[in-house]
């Protein structure tokens, strides 16, 4: 006869709530990576000659993009684990995976707001270098996607704590 599972523990979450936590996260970091990656400016110099301006052109920006797609990629595979302990109720890959998402679960948060702090620094000393208000609108919407970037670390960095509640009890 099968022993039943044990209780769970007074710290542990309803795996449904990690599920959709990641799923804020990748929702956050999709609407960030749109944003970012479609963030383009033209201007005219004194001449006339036209000047497009876009997110690659500054390594702050490359950097967010990276670190969007880093944990985007990241997320979506959580997701899909999470996806089949939700309905399974049996945690793909035992306790090695418990250890992977903890420490990933911090990595990717980590880079996630390293990347949205880069971003609004570049923001904020390209609006302290420009004349005019040339560039607002360019400026905002790099803004906007690093705050995105931003709410994605707070999703990610909970999903951390929840995902430290499974962590093996050693003695």
């Amino acid at each position: 006869m099968a022993q039943p599972p044990p209780p769970p523990s007074p710290a542990s979450i309803p795996p449904f709530v990690g599920l959709i936590v990641r799923i804020l996260t990748f929702i956050c970091l999709l609407i960030s990576l749109i944003l970012i990656a479609t963030n383009t400016h033209t201007t005219f110099d004194d001449y006339g000659d036209k000047t497009k301006i876009k997110f690659n052109d500054f390594y702050a920006y490359r950097y967010l993009i990276a670190t969007v797609i880093i944990g985007m990629a990241y997320t979506l595979l959580q997701t899909a684990f999470s996806i089949f302990f939700v309905t399974t109720g049996n945690r793909l890959g035992g306790e090695g995976l418990c250890l992977f998402d903890f420490y990933g679960d911090k990595f990717i948060s980590y880079l996630l707001v390293t990347g949205a702090a880069a971003s609004f620094g570049m923001t904020q000393d390209l609006k302290n270098l420009q004349t005019g208000d040339e560039l607002n609108k360019f400026l905002n919407t790099a803004n906007a996607a690093a705050s995105l970037c931003l709410i994605g670390f707070l999703f990610a960095a909970a999903s951390s704590i929840f995902s430290s509640y499974n962590l093996p009890k050693r003695a």
